[in-house]
């Protein structure tokens, strides 16, 4: 289960991504918003992230107007590993090496196409384990408090 969620300036971006999800067989729960009345971008991305912290949800995809804010809200949720991409290529590394289990964009940077490939490309792409993981065990290190020198 993919859980998705958008501010005001992504819900036309958001509806795009979950038509490719349907198309590709993946199940998502979106936790909003549904319509483009201005609303405050942390609370959806909370909600989402949490579903994935708690593993209701595998993973998790987030647009607002930059992905900024989005991507920032949702790594403040402790085991989240929200990646901003604006391309295919950072998707790809974003996964193998830090195993990132949220994914933002931004609607007002990248098109329907690009961000589309984006989600693919990301959903698609294994972690690659071995020395990347250790730099995951200091993330989740730096999580707890803990000092990593």
């Amino acid at each position: 289960m993919i859980a998705i969620a958008c501010d005001h300036a992504a819900v036309e971006l958001k509806k795009e991504v979950e038509e490719l999800l349907t198309s590709l067989g993946l199940a998502y729960k979106d936790f909003g918003t549904y319509d483009t009345a201005s609303c405050d971008y942390a609370v959806f991305a909370a909600r989402a992230a949490r579903a994935v912290a708690s593993g209701a949800c595998e993973r998790g995809i987030l647009i607002c107007g930059t992905g900024i804010g989005m991507s920032i809200a949702a790594n403040k949720i402790k085991g989240i590993r929200c990646s901003l991409c604006g391309d295919p290529l950072s998707a790809k590394l974003t996964r193998a090496h830090n195993n990132s289990n949220m994914l933002a964009m931004g609607a007002r940077i990248i098109g329907p196409e690009l961000a589309k490939e984006i989600v693919r490309v990301w959903l698609d792409t294994p972690f690659d384990g071995g020395r990347h993981q250790h730099r995951i065990d200091l993330i989740a290190a730096l999580e707890r408090g803990e000092e990593i020198e």
